[in-house]
């Protein structure tokens, strides 16, 4: 790849919305457009690292980052391609290098999506597809050991479906989300999230539903993939506080994950069980370790214990931010909440923004035993998003007591107005693109 490097007067959000006037739907389903794109450009995918292929619903992200911190313990050079981004692209294409992984620089990640742009030469691409194609091109150019990809919607015609042999592929959690491009049951959808499953590979996943594991089972069989499957070929618990992994090979005790919830131990159980059904790299108890109790991943109920935002809030309030946006991200936020509550008691309030084609019913109820106050915000600067109203009617619906912000800073100077006799808790929640523009705010954007 010869193209130059950024030109100081083409920053690199010109670029980006040039390539995204390349189709007129963001999205859009399907590997043809890929294909001929990555033939155009000698196809990089054939010229990666081992790759690990994560697809899922829910818990995805949490799992690609206690795979990268493990392997990162063990020595290796890890490659990440994960989406969406919270505050900048970059945060999306992580370069492996000795002694931990940095995020592409604007100057390469230019010229990576420009090579991409003069070799689609103007045909209809969607932003994603084109973003994936430059990975490749950047991951193919830079020695690594792994390449931890994770899909970006579905699988089976996802951009990043392009590997005929992954090292393993991995199912997290499935459940309804996506619905218009997935199907309406939950059938539909674990075909689709099943169709990374490759002939020979193995598949690790996580505790699904009856209707999705069938499909898993049904596709591993007729690939012949080996399938390590949780709560059959491996098992997560929590004892005294630790994770404790069992599997054929043993039993493994660990301390608890650095990032909070009870779903986090199977998360984190889930990336344990990939690298110990794969036999290319040698991981040992150490690293295990130290990857479980170090991997961070914003936006995943994560405690905003500094920042600018807190200068707006109730003095002594606890905030934290979950990126959650369907049914089951709300029922983990919810029940994250709960472990929170047991271990100090606070009154708890839901500063709540989310994207119009979600089912803002469905993940509010969560929270409904947990409080009665919700605030509504709009997501900034996003066409696709929910009106406030909309969501405040689905809160009342559910019996809340709900009022309306511009914004999340306006509603947390509405709450530090309110007489508390104990500084509340507050969870801002609902959307990822919602929770980029409050770490981008606060003022501690991802790196």
């Amino acid at each position: 790849m010869n193209a130059p490097a950024a030109r100081r007067d083409q920053p690199l959000g010109e670029l980006i919305a040039r390539l995204s006037a390349l189709h007129p739907e963001r999205i859009e389903l399907g590997l043809e457009r890929m294909q001929r794109l990555l033939e155009r450009l000698d196809h990089p995918e054939r010229k990666l690292p081992p790759v690990i292929h994560v697809a899922g619903t829910n818990g995805k992200g949490s799992t690609v980052a206690y795979l990268r911190a493990i392997l990162e313990a063990a020595g290796l050079r890890v490659h990440v391609y994960t989406s969406p981004s919270l505050v900048r692209i970059n945060e999306r294409f992580r370069l492996g290098q000795p002694g931990g992984g940095i995020l592409v620089g604007d100057d390469e990640l230019y010229a990576a999506l420009q090579h991409c742009e003069r070799a689609n030469a103007g045909a209809p691409i969607t932003i994603f597809e084109i973003e994936t194609a430059a990975a490749f091109c950047l991951f193919a150019q830079h020695p690594a050991d792994v390449l931890l990809l994770e899909v970006g919607l579905g699988g089976r015609l996802d951009a990043t479906n392009m590997i005929d042999a992954p090292l393993a592929t991995v199912i997290a959690p499935i459940s309804m989300d996506h619905t218009e491009f997935l199907g309406d049951t939950l059938t539909a959808v674990a075909r689709e999230k099943a169709g990374i499953i490759k002939r020979g590979v193995p598949v690790i996943c996580a505790e699904q539903p009856p209707e999705a594991i069938a499909v898993i089972e049904q596709d591993a069989r007729r690939l012949r993939a080996p399938l390590h499957a949780a709560g059959e070929g491996w098992h997560v618990n929590v004892e005294r506080g630790r994770l404790v992994y069992q599997d054929e090979r043993g039993l493994m005790d660990l301390p608890a994950p650095k990032l909070f919830g009870r779903h986090q131990f199977d998360n984190a159980g889930l990336a344990i069980a990939t690298l110990r059904a794969q036999d290319r790299f040698r991981v040992g108890p150490a690293a295990f370790e130290a990857g479980i109790v170090n991997a961070e991943w914003p936006a995943r109920m994560q405690r905003l214990a500094s920042g600018a935002l807190l200068d707006h809030a109730p003095q002594g309030c606890e905030i934290w931010l979950d990126g959650g946006h369907n049914a089951e991200g709300g029922r983990v936020a919810a029940a994250a909440l709960g472990d929170l509550e047991e271990r100090v008691s606070r009154p708890l309030v839901v500063i709540a923004g989310m994207m119009a084609n979600k089912d803002a019913n469905a993940f509010l109820a969560n929270f409904a035993g947990l409080t009665r106050h919700i605030i509504a915000v709009q997501i900034p600067d996003n066409d696709n998003a929910m009106p406030p109203d909309r969501l405040a009617d689905a809160a009342r619906a559910l019996g809340m007591r709900v009022e309306t912000a511009e914004t999340v800073e306006a509603a947390l100077r509405a709450l530090a107005r309110l007489a508390y006799e104990v500084p509340p808790r507050i969870l801002i929640t609902g959307s990822l693109y919602l929770a980029g523009h409050v770490l981008a705010a606060n003022g501690t954007p991802p790196g």
